[in-house]
């Protein structure tokens, strides 16, 4: 399987981490974010890398380079601007076959979800994309009906809410890990301009199959914060 991750942020929660360094690069007990992920995604059976960058983005080649790919099939996306997950995608596309399930994986997620069941649940659904869902708690929640089809999305912060129906009573609220499969058919059209993923998931659910993926049993870290990034490390050790 060919994997993407995602590492062009600014990584600015991690500062004074990332004043020197992309949050790629932030330490995680004796290696790094991406460093961990690489093995953890290998070991899972992930044959190939594609990397975007952009902020640093000399310092995660030379690290590489240093380290010999550890080992890998890793080819580096660059982002003169930031694209953000959507942008990024498009702008990674000629290392994509078509008709291809790629795994997209946030560098700063820490997690065990096992992957091979990730990728069982998307073929067996023939989904478009399937996104991996947790309950927790946050400010912005995909809706989904009670086939965990993506149906719509609500800020509990503003009280915004897009939505293919009129009515969300019946839908259930899930968080997003940053991990998901996506079928590269599904975005031969999107953009190479800044845009997230989000939308265009919005966009696209009321006419294709988007999926959730429950995962609450594993364990999961957004490493996009220090004091996150202190409590992944605590728990792996």
């Amino acid at each position: 399987m060919k994997a993407m991750i995602f590492a062009a942020g600014l990584g600015t929660r991690l500062f004074p981490i990332t004043k020197d360094k992309p949050k790629a690069l932030a330490p995680l007990q004796n290696t790094t974010l991406l460093a961990y992920n690489l093995e953890f995604l290998a070991k899972q059976g992930v044959s190939e890398f594609i990397i975007n960058t952009h902020h640093f983005s000399e310092k995660i080649s030379e690290y590489l380079e240093a380290n010999n790919n550890f080992g890998l099939n890793i080819k580096i996306s660059h982002e003169e601007i930031l694209l953000d997950t959507a942008g990024g995608l498009a702008n990674a596309r000629k290392y994509f076959g078509k008709n291809e399930d790629i795994l997209l994986y946030n560098v700063d997620v820490i997690s065990n979800i096992d992957i091979s069941k990730l990728l069982a649940f998307h073929n067996k659904h023939k989904a478009s994309a399937t996104l991996a869902i947790r309950n927790r708690e946050t400010s912005r929640y995909f809706l989904f009906n009670k086939n965990k089809e993506l149906k719509g999305w609500i800020n509990k912060n503003t009280d915004e809410v897009k939505s293919c129906e009129d009515d969300i009573s019946d839908f259930n609220e899930f968080a997003f890990s940053g991990i998901h499969i996506i079928n590269t058919d599904f975005i031969k059209d999107i953009k190479e301009e800044k845009l997230s993923i989000t939308p265009f998931y919005l966009q696209q659910a009321c006419e294709n199959t988007i999926i959730g993926y429950e995962h609450n049993n594993d364990y999961w870290f957004d490493c996009g914060k220090i004091e996150t990034l202190k409590q992944a490390e605590e728990f792996i050790s």
